[in-house]
């Protein structure tokens, strides 16, 4: 196998692995939005549950209204 031959195998690696670091980063970049939605609806629902904590108890061994 010759210099030239060499060198061209290598150019091709080189391009694949730029393939695929481009791709990583999109996927880490999706998952970091993903993340960032995630935490949101997180605090959301974590506000939700304090709200709720904060109005009382519900009613207590309160019979349902068809009894």
């Amino acid at each position: 196998m010759g210099t030239e031959d060499r060198f061209v195998d290598i150019e091709i690696k080189l391009a694949h692995q730029e393939d695929m670091v481009e791709s990583l980063n999109q996927v880490v970049y999706q998952q970091g939005r993903r993340i960032d939605q995630l935490e949101a609806m997180v605090s959301q629902l974590a506000d939700h549950i304090r709200s709720n904590a904060q109005s009382g108890p519900g009613p207590v061994n309160e019979r349902p209204p068809h009894y």
